[in-house]
């Protein structure tokens, strides 16, 4: 929606002569000088495969690759830029969409739709309402709340905001094990490998740490995991109390999780890994990449 309203419009300068400064041209992507604009047009008047000036007009049998300049779309600076605003949106059949960008926003919600459903990357959610029939009147997207795509690096482990996208959280473990030393990041050495055959690239970059527990999927890749590194909940209540439960003790069966109706999974502390103790990670599913599994575990062996 956001990059729609920057693709929109209709400033036709832009891509003309007239967006010449000082005979630099102003490029309609960056909004910065640049030398990406054709100095020289081909002119359709002239038979294929003449030459005019310093390009050449191209039959189909000529087209090998090797003469194209290629040049990818970039991201639009607007949208890297731009401050983000909270969102209401009203949808057909009632349908309310709300997009908080504080804590206390969302908790403020919470309290007002006990019933609505948080939603980050929609890879669950979206699944449950086209092939499950759910109905959710109310949707609040917690993708822009601050506080919960935060990431700490502590001193005796790292805090995790329930938000933070799965990509950016391999990201994170990857740079932690090139940077502590070798005994404090075995957990985080098995998350990172775990994450290696999580979904395709696409559903990491959306999906979030917090949706991926309280999902509560009895195939989670991750869940046996958290439980196995000794992983702490944060949970907080719509009065703004936070209490911590222990992941091994925070999924009490299938698809049930220590959640009450007003609470938000806030956070997840991943302590460091002790001297001669180890986290390993195991998958087994149809296939190696991309698939779901058969059979997930996570374990800990801790010698003294």
């Amino acid at each position: 929606m956001d990059a729609f309203r920057i693709f929109a419009k209709t400033d036709n300068s832009l891509y003309t002569n007239s967006n010449l400064t000082n005979d630099e041209y102003i490029c309609p992507s960056s909004g910065k000088p640049c030398s990406c604009k054709v100095s020289k047009v081909h002119k359709c008047d002239r038979p294929v495969g003449a030459t005019i000036g310093e390009h050449k007009t191209l039959s189909f049998s000529e087209i090998d690759g090797s003469l194209y300049n290629v040049r990818e779309l970039i991201f639009p600076p607007e949208l890297v830029v731009r401050n983000n605003l909270p969102l209401k949106l009203h949808g057909f059949g009632g349908i309310r969409w709300y997009r908080p960008l504080k804590l206390r926003a969302l908790l403020d919600l919470k309290s007002l739709y006990p019933d609505a459903k948080l939603v980050v990357g929609n890879t669950e959610v979206g699944i449950e309402l086209n092939f499950k029939n759910a109905q959710y009147p109310t949707l609040i997207s917690v993708t822009h709340v601050h506080e919960l795509n935060a990431l700490s690096i502590k001193e005796n482990g790292l805090e995790i905001g329930s938000s933070v996208r799965l990509s950016k959280l391999q990201q994170i473990l990857i740079k932690m094990i090139a940077e502590r030393d070798v005994h404090e990041t075995s957990s985080c050495r098995a998350i990172s490998e775990q994450l290696k055959w999580f979904a395709g690239k696409q559903v990491k970059n959306v999906a979030s740490v917090g949706g991926n527990i309280c999902t509560a999927s009895p195939i989670s890749d991750l869940n046996p995991l958290w439980m196995a590194a000794r992983a702490e909940f944060r949970i907080v209540d719509l009065k703004g109390y936070i209490r911590t439960v222990l992941a091994k003790d925070f999924f009490l069966g299938y698809r049930k999780v220590d959640l009450a109706q007003g609470e938000v999974l806030l956070s997840v502390f991943l302590p460091w890994s002790r001297h001669f103790e180890f986290v390993k990670e195991f998958k087994q599913s149809h296939r190696r990449e991309d698939d779901i599994a058969l059979v997930n575990a996570g374990m800990r062996v801790h010698l003294k």
